[in-house]
């Protein structure tokens, strides 16, 4: 057996317990070599160089005992010129010889020498093989001229009156304080310091030539005039500031010589250090400096991080951001890697920004650059990526990449960024507040669809204002859509709370019922104390408790409004007994109509999720009563409560299924995706087919062995398509296809979608166009990045604007980068109105507003909006925390358990009877638990439109006679757009005055060629544009064997203006065809158990319930 200790080598030393007792006399004999690194910097030289040059402190402390040395001097030689007594008579020997005491010349000589044996010293160490370049500098001349003097004298005392020139150590003192400074910003690590540096170098310089001059003609006139210091000192400044009285001058040449040598010197000297000091500046003034730690530490301030800055961008943010009374004081520092442009430099110089509002030129992934903005200290960090850039995705990635930067540099720092594509949201989930573009355009796009003008609600309502806007216009319209457009969404503790204390221990719908009955403000949903998720309208079981958050829509916030106490409102109510305007009631019929018992309970069965009506009281309700509304609970019973099971689909079971309906519920079943298309989608519970359809069944154009359908026609749709147009299918399209599938919405309104990749007009006619029921067209990317920022559109509108052209009744929903160029959507050069609309824009413009472009008809129907708006909703989330949420809750984005989703119903003229939004209310939350929020409206424009390019010809050639007439027929019928002779006979009477007007001007021709050639100008002539973009798209489609039944029903509907009401006052009146924003509350938040049978309705114990009944 081998011996283990022959072959295992012992443990060193310190891991041996017996050498610990013996020590290391086993190691004496060890063969290993000791190394010492770094020899070269033990040498002496070495240590000394280390000592006096490279360490920061101590080199620091030599640099600062060499500078007060060289002002020990100066102060030396001072003091001898004040103990000098000059000799009398003009000679040059006071020149040359002064009277120095021996206390003064022992301290010089000393002093002399420390100098001397200093620069010898550092002379030696930075010594580099070149006697010559280390002889010949200046500063060692000088300290040869001004040491090496005094040496001499200590061995020849003769010498101890010689003159010596010991003023000039004060540029040995210069070149000591320039090294000194940039030792102490190599300890402290200031990098930051050339503007310093260069103006302590400018100042330094103007002293020495200052110093030296004063002390040079001091000197030289002891044998002149016997100039004090006080005289010399008062003649350089008034020469050197070129004043020149002339009561004192140099008397001999020498000192008049070394005048003009020192005007000299400053004419050189001066303007390079001016010039390097105003160029400093102006670099300083493109970087933006730095923002000081001692403001950093008593204000308060956000950071904006930016890739580029826009005149827009800044505004926007600007206008936002101080629109918030509590964020007066905050500082705005502007964290930029470019250079601030001439419109932002003209901006950020008012006074009203210049002093709040701080640029910074730097990266935000340099520590540097964020040290300069104090990022530590700041309240809050914005991120924003640069949308107009043509790769999206790198441009998310410049923004992740900011925000880890951020997040590394001041972990403690909130995080607010903007981030453009879904599937790069999950790389910033640790940010406090994060807002996806793609994902909330999408949500935009897709509810305009179901809801329209919901895109203009959500802008309205992220939006901070006063609702002033439009109040000095003469139109109706415009004055409530402007006044609405004020509402926000606020927040308040219900136990702290005015509007919603009296009702704690109620349920939900019951204290938002009364508070906009009372106060005229509308709760929208709550918070728990102790649970982050908000509920929107979580239903009318929900109670009511004092701990509870209540989120609003208001004018104004509950803390800055004023309650006038009751004896003053109704003697106000009683001055004002009458008719406010067209949508007043009188106060009486208000009180009447707000009771909260009824006698019948109407329409109280399950109804359809997105049901269109409210239905009208039943039969037996017409005997001797007038229409009812049923009382909002105070506590939900259950008993008085539709039950809604969710699995199934109330509204097919209202009527009984024809056998093609149940076979096409039959192929719909509800859950969730099973595939996400990108990591931190919300999953949504929706409408999903049994089985996934293969891929080649979802080329709607081309057919394929299951299906040999070329055209949207052909197969047969029930329901009108959605047409999206987008450039790509990016994994943005999820967000726009999951609110159009969601739960809640019954399979027989499902629309189909179809995806146009490319819109050719034979493209666009297959998919189905003509019988579409809404045209989205998404902004393209491509074409985001322009010369010209607001040339980013232009693809866009031009297209979107022959779609209009080619398809009028078309309802085209469109995504702009630019809210300025919404004005282009649906342009007509001609249109009075529109006109007026932009002046009116700009009016309210000048008065400050942040909704200038929200009287625009497109933008208030809802029918075109830019993401950009949204960036307030970023911007709104500083102040208000829960915007975000609730905005994703409205959008469909995110769905909370027990929280509900916007919807909408259409008023019908059965619905009429209610009359007013009041009573709307309370019908809604007594039957279904839905809160109202708002109305889209639909009435006709006022004022004369743009003509027919046919009427508009007849213009220039009718006769006076005929004005009269043709304003009755411009009023009557604004929207003439077909040349039917049948259809319009006045037309056809101008048109055959213009053809006799004509005849009269030409030469005349025989009988029948005559006529003939008047009737083909005739029927050339009526021939409008419209007949012939007609008759090309007929054309087409017949082309491609398409029928064009659908494209002859196709009207023109500019006549017509939409706008938006949130939160209408309670007496508004109910107008046909009026769209009423709803929040339904989550049918999943009540499936009972035991589902009872869906034919049941609580209607039938209306008769059982004995509570106080009023009449309506």
């Amino acid at each position: 057996m081998v011996d283990l200790e022959s072959e295992v080598p012992p443990l060193p030393p310190r891991y041996r317990f017996r050498d610990l007792l013996l020590g290391d006399q086993g190691w004496q004999n060890d063969d290993r070599v000791q190394i010492e690194f770094y020899m070269n910097e033990n040498t002496f030289k070495e240590r000394l160089k280390l000592f006096f040059i490279k360490n920061q402190r101590s080199s620091l402390r030599i640099r600062l005992f060499n500078f007060s040395l060289k002002l020990l001097s100066c102060l030396l030689y001072i003091i001898r010129v004040l103990l000098d007594d000059p000799t009398q008579g003009y000679a040059w020997s006071p020149i040359i010889w002064v009277n120095r005491s021996l206390p003064l010349w022992g301290l010089q000589v000393s002093v002399a020498l420390i100098s001397l044996f200093e620069t010898m010293l550092l002379t030696y160490l930075s010594y580099k093989g070149n006697i010559w370049e280390q002889i010949l500098r200046i500063p060692f001349l000088l300290e040869i001229i001004n040491a090496v003097p005094f040496i001499i004298t200590i061995f020849w005392p003769a010498l101890r009156n010689l003159f010596i020139p010991v003023f000039l150590n004060c540029w040995l003192a210069k070149h000591a304080l320039e090294n000194m400074i940039n030792d102490l910003h190599r300890a402290i690590q200031r990098t930051q310091s050339a503007m310093f540096n260069q103006v302590l170098i400018l100042i330094s310089t103007l002293l020495c030539l200052i110093f030296t001059c004063i002390c040079g003609i001091q000197h030289l006139e002891r044998a002149g005039n016997k100039l004090t210091l006080f005289d010399s000192l008062y003649f350089c400044i008034v020469t050197f500031s070129t004043v020149g009285f002339g009561d004192v001058t140099p008397k001999i040449w020498p000192s008049k010589l070394l005048v003009v040598i020192m005007i000299c010197v400053a004419l050189v000297v001066l303007p390079i250090q001016f010039e390097q000091l105003a160029y400093l500046w102006m670099e300083r003034q493109k970087s933006g400096g730095n923002y000081s730690r001692h403001r950093a530490q008593t204000e308060k301030h956000v950071v904006l991080c930016v890739s580029s800055l826009k005149i827009d961008l800044l505004m926007d943010f600007l206008n936002e951001f101080y629109a918030h009374p509590r964020l007066q004081d905050y500082y705005v520092v502007i964290l930029c890697p470019t250079e601030m442009d001439a419109q932002v430099r003209r901006v950020l110089q008012i006074p009203m920004w210049s002093q709040r509002v701080i640029y910074l030129q730097g990266s935000a992934l340099k520590d540097q650059d964020l040290l300069r903005a104090k990022m530590d200290d700041a309240e809050a960090c914005f991120i924003l990526s640069s949308r107009c850039e043509v790769d999206r995705t790198a441009a998310d990635h410049q923004t992740i990449l900011r925000a880890w930067a951020v997040k590394d540099f001041a972990p403690n720092c909130p995080l607010y960024v903007q981030i453009l594509k879904p599937e790069n949201k999950f790389h910033i989930k640790f940010a406090d507040h994060v807002v996806c573009e793609e994902e909330f355009k999408y949500a935009m796009l897709a509810l305009n669809c179901i809801c329209p003008a919901t895109s203009t609600l959500i802008t309205l309502l992220v939006h901070t204002s006063r609702g002033q806007e439009g109040q000095q216009s003469p139109e109706q319209w415009q004055k409530m859509y402007g006044r609405c457009s004020g509402n926000e969404v606020y927040h308040i503790n219900l136990e702290e709370s005015t509007f919603f204390a009296e009702y704690e221990g109620k349920s939900f719908t019951y204290a938002s019922f009364h508070a906009h009955k009372k106060f005229g403000v509308c709760l929208i949903g709550v918070r728990r104390e102790d649970n982050k998720n908000i509920l929107l309208n979580p239903g009318p079981r929900y109670t009511m408790s004092s701990t509870d958050i209540c989120f609003y829509i208001n004018i104004t916030k509950e803390e800055n409004s004023a309650f006038k106490k009751q004896e003053e409102n109704r003697k106000n109510n009683e001055s004002k007994a009458c008719y406010h305007g067209p949508s007043r009631l009188p106060v009486h019929s208000i009180i009447a109509s707000m009771g909260t018992v009824a006698i019948d309970l109407q329409d109280t069965g399950c109804r359809s999720s997105s049901g269109p009506t409210l239905a009208l009281p039943s039969e037996g309700s017409k005997g001797g009563r007038r229409p009812s509304i049923a009382p909002v609970l105070e506590v939900a019973d259950s008993s008085s409560l539709q039950t809604c099971d969710l699995l199934s689909d109330q509204s097919e079971d209202e009527i009984t299924p024809s056998d093609d309906e149940t076979s096409a519920g039959s192929e719909y079943a509800k859950g969730y995706p099973p595939y996400s298309p990108y990591i931190g989608s919300s999953p949504t519970f929706c409408h999903l087919l049994h089985e996934k359809v293969p891929f080649c069944c979802l080329r709607l154009d081309k057919g394929c062995q299951h299906n040999y359908y070329e055209d949207a026609k052909a197969y047969g749709f029930k329901n009108k398509l959605i047409i999206v147009a987008a450039e790509t299918a990016g994994n943005g399209l999820y967000n726009f296809i999951v609110p159009l599938r969601a739960y809640y919405r019954p399979k027989k309104e499902l629309n189909p979608i179809v995806l146009l990749l490319d819109n050719p007009l034979d493209d666009l006619l297959r998919c189905g166009v003509t019988f579409a029921a809404n045209m989205v067209v998404v902004d393209k990317e491509s074409t985001m990045s322009a010369e010209e920022d607001y040339m980013a559109d232009a693809k866009t509108i031009v297209n979107v604007q022959t779609l209009f052209r080619l398809f009028s009744s078309l309802s085209i929903i469109t995504e702009l980068t630019h809210p300025a160029n919404m004005r282009f959507m649906q342009f007509r050069a001609k249109d009075c109105y529109s006109l007026a609309l932009s002046k009116l824009e700009k009016k309210e413009r000048e008065k400050g507003s942040n909704l200038a472009f929200m009287f625009r008809l497109p933008f208030a129907a809802g029918r075109v909006f830019s993401i950009s708006m949204l960036d307030t909703l970023l911007y709104q989330s500083f102040v208000k925390d829960y915007m975000i949420s609730i905005t994703r809750l409205l959008l469909g984005l995110d769905t909370t358990p027990g929280s509900g989703f916007l919807c909408s119903m259409k008023i019908t003229e059965d619905d009429l009877w209610i009359r007013t939004y009041a009573r709307l209310y309370q019908k809604l939350c007594s039957s279904s638990g839905d809160i109202p929020i708002g109305i889209y409206r639909t009435e006709s424009q006022k004022l004369t439109t743009s003509e027919s390019q046919i009427s508009i010809s007849v213009e220039e050639w009718e006769d006076t006679k005929d004005t009269k007439e043709q304003m009755k027929y411009r009023s009557n019928h604004r929207n003439s757009t077909s040349s039917d002779q049948s259809d319009h006979p006045l037309l056809r009477r101008k048109s055959m005055q213009w053809a006799r007007r004509l005849s009269r001007k030409v030469p005349k021709h025989s009988g029948k060629t005559a006529e003939k050639i008047s009737q083909q100008r005739m029927n050339l002539y009526r021939r409008s544009e419209r007949q012939e973009l007609a008759e090309l798209v007929k054309n087409r489609m017949k082309h491609l064997g398409l029928s064009t039944a659908g494209y002859d029903e196709m009207n023109d509907h500019q006549n017509t203006l939409s706008y938006i009401l949130i939160n209408p006052s309670p007496d508004t009146r109910l107008e046909l065809n009026d769209v009423v924003y709803l929040i339904r509350p989550d049918p999943l938040a009540y499936v009972p158990n035991t589902a009872p049978s869906r034919k049941n309705s609580f209607c039938n114990t209306v008769g059982q319930d004995t509570r106080e009944e009023t009449q309506l």
